[in-house]
């Protein structure tokens, strides 16, 4: 909200504050009244733009597109300016913005503590919903439009914690004194699986459930929403308790006439929302315990590569013929190059891997593996956290290993000092890999097509059939390798942003 807010005429610091309250509330708002709530600032006197919006968890949203930041003239959002301008609220039909499909447009005016108007809210949902709404209890009616008006008021205090209200969620709307005035279908259908199988309305809370009434009861007391997740005939439920105040009360209207002004608001009521999570949780301690016998799967794998790389190196020592030596550690430091990405996958999330840390370690294991005493080779790494699919980042720690044994085998076969520098980058998902060394670089007339190494062939095979990526090898102040290949994509942009 904050980039879009600042831009718009006359909010102030507080304002904007104010506003991001009644942003935190609009989540709960939108799934409830099964709307799309959007929240309009202007901009100038003939635009007005979109600084927050939330769209529903228990309904398709109107909207196929993000709109946040949109700006709108008075000719394409007339209702919105009615309630920016003059103060008014608004309601009417949007017409056909959604698949064709007709939009019902409800516009309430949000004002500062001084009475000026600084926002305007808009309640949004396709006609059949509308109609839909209609036609539930007035108990319900009246519920939804007093939270509508607590939203703008900047009210709904902690709403923010509370989880989404989806499609399969039952509703209860209770009076000031914990009685049922409305009951969904949903709502009754759910409390059937607790054992009351009579009508729901007409009845204490605290008849039906010590939990309802024990979360209604703390919600009240302190005057915000709540929350609590509780475990009854071996289902796990999630409630959800929005203690619904009006200052609108006679009384408050025949002291306002009088002159007093009080503003301490009274209890009318309490939604109280009721979501069966007993077969989420199943799943979620199901995936737990695959992810487990992945780990452990992932780390006994590891200690297997780890003891072939062990008979492998003892197999070395004991060899007399200097190429079989060659051989066999080259073959060793591949098994270590997979071994560690098995013990990231033991360690941690099994599907991403930070290939810097990764790269580190291989880094370590050359130095410790491969370099002798008498050479002076200094091995950095640069760049940023680059996170890839466990996939990619194995073919990776392959190719990083392999090239890391080519440069430190022929570049520096006739010096004993150097260095090789393994540099990380990635932009708009193309990841690339540089691996430069300050040795004697390639011979006259090399071909990299031609090259007989066995290495360098490993390395091309990874990065155009694994990778589908492009490798190149080229002449500077010594050798440069580049691979170049797009990253593969894992639970969306949300989920890389979330580990970078």
């Amino acid at each position: 909200m904050d980039d879009v807010v600042y831009q718009c005429e006359g909010i102030s610091a507080s304002d904007a504050k104010f506003l991001h309250r009644i942003e935190q509330g609009m989540a709960i708002v939108a799934d409830i009244s099964r709307s799309d709530v959007l929240l309009y600032c202007l901009l100038n006197s003939n635009q007005a733009v979109v600084v927050a919006h939330a769209a529903p968890h228990s309904i398709h949203s109107i909207y196929l597109h993000q709109v946040l930041g949109n700006r709108v003239t008075q000719r394409e959002e007339p209702y919105i300016f009615r309630s920016l301008l003059k103060n008014r609220q608004a309601r009417g039909d949007l017409g056909l913005i959604a698949d064709r499909a007709p939009i019902v447009q409800e516009v309430l005016p949000v004002r500062d503590s001084k009475g000026r108007v600084i926002a305007a809210l808009s309640f949004e949902t396709n006609l059949l919903e509308h109609e839909r709404h209609r036609r539930r209890s007035k108990a319900f009616q009246d519920a939804v439009r007093q939270l509508w008006k607590m939203l703008y008021r900047g009210e709904l205090f902690r709403s923010n914690i509370l989880s989404p209200f989806g499609e399969h969620d039952g509703i209860l709307v209770l009076d000031a004194q914990q009685r049922v005035t409305y009951a969904s279908g949903i709502a009754a259908s759910l409390y059937r699986r607790l054992g009351h199988l009579e009508t729901l309305v007409g009845r204490r809370l605290s008849s039906l459930s010590p939990a309802d009434s024990h979360l209604v009861q703390q919600a009240i007391e302190d005057g915000c929403c709540a929350e609590k997740e509780t475990k009854e005939r071996s289902r796990v439920w999630v409630r959800k308790a929005l203690v619904l105040l009006s200052h609108e009360t006679y009384l408050f209207s025949i002291r306002r006439l009088l002159g007093v002004m009080d503003r301490e608001p009274r209890l009318i009521g309490v939604l109280l929302l009721v979501h069966d999570a007993t077969e989420a949780r199943r799943k979620e301690r199901e995936l737990e315990v695959k992810s487990a016998i992945i780990r452990e799967i992932h780390h006994r794998v590891k200690n297997n590569l780890q003891v072939v790389a062990a008979l492998l190196r003892i197999q070395g020592r004991r060899s007399v013929h200097k190429e079989t030596r060659r051989a066999l550690q080259e073959a060793v430091q591949r098994i270590f190059s997979v071994a560690i990405v098995h013990e990231f996958l033991s360690e941690a999330d099994a599907r991403i891997i930070n290939i810097r840390e990764l790269t580190q370690r291989i880094i370590t294991q050359t130095q410790q593996g491969i370099l002798g005493p008498s050479q002076h080779i200094q091995l950095r790494l640069e760049g940023p956290n680059l996170y890839l699919p466990a996939q990619q980042a194995t073919t990776c720690a392959l190719i990083i290993n392999e090239l890391i044994q080519n440069a430190v085998e022929h570049a520096f076969d006739q010096v004993s000092r150097g260095t090789i520098t393994i540099q990380l980058s990635e932009k708009d998902n193309i990841v690339e890999i540089y691996i430069v060394d300050d040795g004697q670089g390639l011979p006259a007339g090399f071909n990299i097509d031609e090259a007989e190494s066995l290495g360098l062939q490993i390395v091309r095979t990874l990065v155009q059939d694994d990778l589908e990526g492009e490798f190149q090898l080229r002449n500077g102040k010594g050798t440069k390798a580049l691979i170049r290949f797009s990253r593969q994509p894992l639970g969306g942009e949300t989920r890389w942003n979330e580990q970078e």
